[in-house]
């Protein structure tokens, strides 16, 4: 726990929320009007009990549960970076999901003028998996130029991509369902994904797989094989990051390397030197 770091966060975006914008009367300070709500008005906002919110701003309440940082990162209108801060100074770690539903479906446009930069196949995706942005080489590996919106949904569903995305059922299928599953339990009342895992389970080759789980969460550094529409046969290098300001969503970058021949199972990790 950050006590000074937590009580400076909370104290700041406390006073900036009006009361009268709740219902609440301005209380008053010492011979003036004091800045936005009291600590008492917070429990009566977030229905806990007195002093409740005296002990999370002042850093007596160790491991306060989830719910009730995400009740006052709510009310105080915290942005996902000071939502992760709020959890990280009250000692619980990173959040275990966003903090609201709508956050990572979007991205700052000058994220398409960073793909058009990359000369690998690139793209951006939301939390929903849903297509932001992508660049040329990327529009280039589909036959036909039939990009896909929902590059999860393609990858799964689309009779396409059990062509391109070479050994689907066996190397493709069994490491993209899990991914699917890990983002329902964060994001559990995503209409998109939701729909997603019900096509999948009712398809006959995805669920087996959807039943029988798996931990794999992400592409990160992985190998895989595929058919580009341009270039033929070949392997993926995939390096896969997020956009820090839009929790869930992802960027995916492909290192396509052609031939039949898988090049390496796992690029060496990357360390500094020591000094």
């Amino acid at each position: 726990m950050n006590k000074k770091a937590l009580q400076a966060l909370l104290k700041e975006r406390r006073e900036l929320i009006d009361p009268e914008a709740h219902g609440l009367s301005r209380p008053t300070g010492r011979g003036r009007r004091a800045r936005g709500l009291s600590q008492q008005q917070v429990d009566e906002l977030t229905t806990r009990g007195v002093d409740t919110y005296n002990r999370l701003e002042t850093g007596r309440y160790p491991n306060p549960p989830v719910e009730y940082l995400r009740q006052v990162a709510r009310l105080f209108g915290l942005n996902e970076q000071e939502w992760v801060s709020l959890c990280r100074y009250a000692g619980i770690g990173d959040p275990p999901g966003p903090l609201n539903q709508s956050s990572g479906l979007e991205v700052p446009g000058v994220w398409q003028e960073a793909l058009n930069g990359i000369s690998h196949m690139a793209y951006v995706t939301d939390a929903s998996w849903n297509l932001l942005a992508y660049n040329k080489p990327w529009a280039d590996l589909f036959p036909g130029g039939r990009i896909p919106r929902n590059t999860m949904r393609w990858m799964l569903l689309d009779p396409d991509a059990r062509t391109t995305l070479l050994q689907w059922k066996e190397v493709w299928a069994p490491l993209v369902v899990p991914q699917l599953r890990a983002a329902l339990t964060v994001r559990t009342d995503d209409e998109t994904l939701l729909q997603i895992a019900k096509d999948v389970r009712a398809d006959p080759d995805l669920a087996p797989i959807w039943v029988a789980g798996g931990a794999h969460i992400h592409p990160d550094g992985d190998e895989r094989p595929i058919l580009h529409a341009l270039h033929g046969p070949g392997h993926v290098t995939m390096c896969a990051s997020e956009p820090l300001g839009s929790p869930g969503a992802r960027m995916i970058v492909l290192l396509f390397h052609p031939g039949t021949k898988k090049r390496h199972a796992r690029v060496p990790m990357l360390r500094a030197r020591g000094i």
